[in-house]
């Protein structure tokens, strides 16, 4: 019954970001906010910019409506809303003081991801120094670490696992906004990730304290794929709309928080679970990690956008876009499998799971790079073949 509800949640999450997003693709050309083609960007068209704006809100609104009936919950009445207790179903009973005690924690981690909005909507506006950007994003993972969204990584440092905590977000925030390159690319990703980790929340990291499911992250997470997708329905090539650094920066920083908190839960939990949040990740972790050392292998600064991506790569070998994008959300899977045995093997096991996702990474590098060779060989070939045929003609 609670999933149900979850999931009813996600169903509305979903049509508020999607009629936010229709409403913003209108308003969006008299405010500034459009992505207009360029050297690196694959659309030929001014695209509406500002989608996120839907996922945002998408996901405000589900909370609100909880945080409205969590503070009503009169405890002495035994009510909600002024509604008697009997007549929701049993569940409600049980965790409604659960969810009401977390409610400052949830909204601090809502407000902290909404000036990442904020930010990424001004910098899709009139464009911001990434230098600014990066001193916001690290001050708002400072701020969400210090709240209490951190990883403790099994070991009694909290200052080491603090500022990997803070690394980590930094690092999500900006991978799906490297990611966001093709149409429902970041965003189809973010929604494999999220269902991944919900039925981790669910079924594979029980809360410490009752033994029972992590409904509450679980529950959130679904809301957050819900307005994705809502998003994605407008986004889906040819897209109508672009989610903008503002989406992108959400999503990055709730994937990335909820992972901390989802994943190390208690002492109960097995120490295998730090594999967890990067077989999930994996895919955008690959994406950034491979475009930075491209750009440092050719002396252009990491924070230059460029057609080195994943998705451009697969496309360089001679993919469809739809067809790259559909690769991406494959390797996304495959990779994110893994995480759910990983709550049920020894130390040893989770290793080799952990090497196995890495070699499918590694893999895939060696194919890429290695067909794209050939291919530039055989142009050079074709090139020269053509310049010597002119000569003798």
């Amino acid at each position: 019954m609670m999933l149900l509800i979850f999931l009813c949640l996600a169903i509305v999450s979903g049509f508020i970001s999607w009629s936010t997003c229709l409403l913003i693709k209108k308003i969006a050309p008299s405010i500034g906010l459009v992505d207009k083609p360029g050297f690196r960007k694959i659309h030929e068209t001014p695209i509406p910019t500002g989608g996120g704006l839907g996922v945002w809100l998408g996901v405000l609104v589900p909370i609100a409506v909880i945080t409205l009936a969590a503070l009503s919950y009169n405890v002495e009445k035994e009510t909600i809303l002024g509604v008697s207790l009997a007549r929701f179903p049993q569940f409600v009973a049980t965790h409604i003081g659960g969810v009401a005690a977390r409610l400052g924690q949830l909204w601090t981690l809502l407000g902290l991801g909404s000036i990442l909005v904020v930010l990424g909507t001004i910098d899709d506006r009139k464009g911001l120094p990434w230098q600014l950007r990066l001193a916001v994003e690290f001050a708002v993972a400072i701020a969400a670490v210090a709240a209490g969204w951190r990883a403790t990584f099994f070991l009694e440092c909290p200052v080491i696992t603090s500022i990997v905590s803070v690394f980590w977000i930094v690092g999500l925030v900006n991978s799906f906004n490297m990611l966001d390159n093709m149409d429902a690319l970041s965003g189809g990703v973010a929604t494999i990730c999220s269902l991944f980790l919900a039925a981790v929340a669910f079924a594979f990291a029980p809360n410490p304290l009752s033994g029972e499911p992590q409904y509450f992250l679980g529950g959130f997470l679904l809301i957050l794929a819900g307005s994705i997708l809502g998003f994605l329905k407008l986004n889906r090539p040819p897209a109508k709309i672009f989610m903008g650094d503002g989406g992108a920066y959400f999503i990055g920083f709730l994937l990335a928080t909820t992972t901390l908190s989802i994943t190390f839960v208690g002492d109960n939990t097995p120490k295998t679970a730090i594999f967890v949040p990067i077989n999930i990740l994996a895919v955008p972790l690959y994406d950034t990690i491979s475009v930075v050392t491209i750009r440092l292998y050719h002396h252009v600064s990491p924070f230059v956008g460029d057609k080195n991506h994943y998705s451009h790569r697969l496309v360089a070998l001679g993919l469809s876009k739809t067809q790259a994008v559909a690769t991406i959300y494959l390797t996304t899977a495959i990779c994110a499998i893994g995480a759910f045995f990983l709550y049920q093997v020894n130390l040893g096991t989770a290793i080799l799971v952990f090497v196995q996702t890495a070699l499918i990474l590694v893999l895939v590098a060696i194919l890429e790079f290695a067909t794209r060779k050939k291919i530039r060989q055989a142009y050079a070939q074709a090139q020269k073949e053509d310049l010597q045929e002119t000569q003798e003609k």
